[in-house]
């Protein structure tokens, strides 16, 4: 068999199997959570894109067409970066929204435009031209753009009621922890 059919069967199992365990497992605890601890969650995962700048390091990757490695590399570096200044802003919520807003927006054209340049330079025909970097469309990316679009579903609708209680009771115990601990020396 070919790379091509065979790249774009993993891929889409890739997606299946990311669905099957995000349904079960992750969508579960997301939509019990509150607004900024799903919104936090995702960008953590999401950091981790500044790896994306492999794909223009010399010989990690194989002989990948200029014109998807650097466009692919970028725009993981920018919606990694992004991702970062959402996790350090979470206190100053303004700057946090804008910034969660950003990443998945610079994070999902990063990606679409990926899909694109890898058929206009029919890169799943090339595929063992990723070498050691081929997991990262296989396992990573599907798990990226899957929450990408939670990210946005979670932004456009209204918190729940369960959620809503869920964060106010998490900083209910926050603000306990706080009171409790204001003055006192944690020993060494």
């Amino acid at each position: 068999m070919s790379p091509e059919p065979l790249f774009r069967i993993q891929l889409i199992l890739g997606y299946v199997v990311w669905l099957l365990c995000f349904g079960v497992y992750i969508w579960p605890r997301l939509k019990a959570m509150s607004q900024i601890e799903a919104q936090r969650a995702i960008a953590t995962l999401h950091s981790f894109r500044f790896f994306g700048l492999v794909f223009i390091l010399p010989g990690v990757a194989g002989d990948l067409p200029a014109g998807f490695a650097d466009f692919a590399a970028y725009g993981d570096f920018a919606a990694g970066l992004l991702a970062i200044l959402a996790l350090l802003t979470v206190r100053i919520r303004p700057l946090f929204w804008l910034f969660v807003v950003a990443f998945n927006v610079v994070g999902a054209a990063d990606l679409i435009g990926d899909y694109y340049h890898a058929t206009m330079l029919d890169l799943p025909a090339h595929a063992g031209a990723f070498g050691a970097l081929y997991w990262i469309p296989i396992i990573y990316v599907p798990i990226l753009m899957i929450t990408h679009c939670v990210a946005f579903y979670l932004l456009a609708r209204r918190p729940s009621r369960q959620a809503a209680g869920n964060g106010a009771e998490l900083e209910s115990r926050h603000s306990l922890h706080r009171e409790y601990f204001k003055g006192q020396r944690l020993p060494p």
